[in-house]
């Protein structure tokens, strides 16, 4: 198989993101030519693509381990908003009891937070793997309890951080044009690039979702990749719930990342990731993010009620889980494969078709015999 050709297939699971990323600009693009603009506020960029990078924050972090968990455990974590509630309800918590606040405490709260996510984390990955219950059923605990551990540790009221530091976390270090999250995000991804590049992570996750009867045979223990990936998928909860609460600048346990795990989920299938496990495309993931969030302003953008978002997410989510579905692809593969046979045979049919073949075969041979 050719290079070029080897890539196309390669990369063929990243066509639909990119393709409804693309629609999108163009929507945006008809709506408003000065769509792409960004103006210096401050001493940091602002506009749409960098609001656009900014708001997709914690859903980017939250759909890389949602492709991990998905992968591995062929399920999906439902109990990742509340995770992050409990999480940075954690690091609030920690923060005000500390009194003065340093750069120290902040880390040293992140840490706890981080813990917290590993420890939430471990209750769900130890329900789906050593109990074999399905991800969804397990995860449904804490999708129901999860918003309620968070409001008593916030001691039932909404906790605000008025510090300096968390106000720059949220939004902008001064002297740095870009926002605080957007490098926050970018740190993150690198690390988990460079954690696949370096490890087996992605060939162990990869094989225990497609058959992890063989994995077995072959010395690796399905149950400990599983877990791994709910622990992983803790910290990337805790993660984002501290980029979400240190935005909002206060902790509000009942609405903090409500519902993200649609999105997450939406993100996953939009990365031309299968929700049944197996093979995994990170990169299609996070191009799945920045667009539900493109898709989410362009909404907005184009006046639709924030109500009626909702809706229009359905029927969208809708048309792309048809136009991504088997059925769908195993009937493009037969238009275009009787196409490629037709076209040969139409230009052949063509008048002056002989002619010309008989042209080129005598101008061949003159060559030849010159």
């Amino acid at each position: 198989m050719s290079r070029p050709k080897a890539l196309v297939n390669r990369l063929s699971h990243l066509f639909l993101p990119l393709f409804v990323l693309v629609l999108l600009i163009i929507i945006n693009l008809i709506k408003g030519a000065d769509y792409f603009s960004i103006t210096m506020v401050n001493g940091a960029f602002y506009g749409n693509i960098p609001n656009m990078l900014f708001g997709a924050s914690e859903l980017v972090i939250l759909s890389i381990g949602m492709t991990l968990v998905t992968a591995a455990s062929r399920g999906q974590d439902i109990s990742i908003g509340e995770i992050g509630a409990i999480t940075s309800a954690v690091f609030v918590w920690y923060v005000l009891k500390a009194g003065d606040v340093t750069l120290l405490t902040i880390l040293v709260g992140f840490f706890i937070s981080c813990v917290a996510g590993l420890v939430l984390g471990a209750f769900n990955g130890t329900l789906v793997s050593f109990f074999k219950v399905q991800p969804m059923v397990a995860t449904l605990i804490l999708f129901l309890g999860g918003r309620s551990i968070a409001f008593m540790i916030d001691g039932k009221v909404s906790p605000i951080l008025a510090n300096e530091i968390s106000n720059k976390i949220g939004t902008v270090i001064p002297g740095v044009p870009i926002q605080t999250p957007i490098i926050l995000t970018a740190i993150f991804i690198a690390i988990v690039a460079v954690v696949l590049k370096t490890t087996n992570l992605r060939l162990y996750v990869e094989s225990v979702g497609i058959n992890p009867s063989a994995v077995r045979l072959n010395g690796i223990d399905p149950k400990k990749i599983i877990f791994l990936t709910f622990l992983i998928m803790g910290v990337c909860s805790a993660v984002a719930g501290f980029i979400a609460v240190n935005k909002a600048g206060r902790h509000d346990s009942v609405n903090l990342l409500k519902f993200v795990m649609m999105d997450a989920i939406l993100a996953v299938a939009l990365g031309g990731n299968s929700l049944g496990g197996g093979k995994f495309s990170i990169t299609g993931s996070i191009i799945g993010a920045y667009t539900i969030e493109m898709l989410n302003r362009t909404l907005l953008r184009l006046e639709v009620n924030p109500e009626a978002i909702k809706a229009f997410k359905a029927v969208f989510i809708i048309l792309l889980m048809v136009i991504a579905s088997p059925v769908v692809r195993v009937l493009v593969t037969k238009f275009l494969d009787k196409a490629k046979t037709f076209l040969p045979r139409y230009s052949q049919r063509q008048p002056g078709g002989l002619s010309n073949a008989g042209v080129s075969l005598t101008d061949t041979t003159g060559k030849k015999e010159e």
